[in-house]
């Protein structure tokens, strides 16, 4: 279980943001990065005992815990890279900005960042001290709360635009190539919100059929999200 315990590491009184993403893999909508601190480490121990990366928790488990990292004293920021900017960056590089976006945002709120923990083994080319943890989300506390912050508001985000295509089913794919997703793109073709770097759609792109046409909302400055 998450802990701690490389927190614990840094001198007393530093900010230690654990970032994580969520989005890497979806062939639609932007890729999220959030990031979040527990000042002092003070987080009440049956939250912490929940925790845990999100890909090891229900839909159900993510959003109850979401909601009771948002009641803590925690210091969250959210940021994210719109599908152009994947496209045009390439997705690792498009990630790295999500994170730096969501830094900002808890700049912009008065906090400073003394040091990151970023899940993973790549690190961005920034300012920030920063540290690459293989694994992070499942042995940072920080880092496992950022992956459950990143993965609620994605998923929120993708039911939203899925209402708009409601024949890609985002709602229930996220994205994500599924069945039902490729079946859309064969009978409507590609959207706004589509990847069209990814393989799977420069395929469908080169079909006569075309989605209804919609403009994308997804800012390139990234989403501001009320806390």
């Amino acid at each position: 279980m998450p802990s701690f315990e490389l927190e614990q590491k840094f001198p007393d009184k530093a900010l230690v943001f654990g970032i994580d993403e969520v989005g890497r893999g979806p062939w639609a909508g932007p890729v999220m990065a959030a990031c979040v601190c527990w000042p002092n480490l003070e987080i009440e121990p049956q939250l912490a005992a929940q925790i845990n990366d999100s890909k090891k928790l229900s839909a159900v488990k993510r959003e109850k815990i979401y909601e009771l990292i948002l009641n803590s004293n925690a210091i969250i920021g959210v940021g994210q890279a719109s599908p152009e900017e994947i496209d045009r960056l390439n997705i690792l590089q498009a990630t790295f900005l999500a994170m730096k976006r969501a830094l900002k945002q808890v700049e912009g709120q008065g906090y400073r960042v003394d040091y990151c923990l970023i899940d993973g083994n790549r690190l961005p080319d920034w300012s920030w001290k920063s540290q690459a943890v293989v694994k992070g989300d499942s042995i940072s506390l920080s880092i496992a709360a950022a992956s459950i912050v990143a993965k609620v508001l994605r998923d929120r985000l993708m039911a939203e635009l899925g209402e708009q295509y409601p024949f890609y089913h985002w709602g229930k794919n996220a994205g994500y190539g599924t069945k039902e997703h490729i079946e859309g793109l064969k009978k409507y073709g590609v959207s706004p919100y589509h990847r069209k770097s990814y393989a799977p759609i420069k395929t469908f792109l080169a079909e006569e059929n075309t989605a209804p046409e919609a403009t994308s909302n997804l800012s390139e400055k990234g989403t501001e999200f009320l806390f």
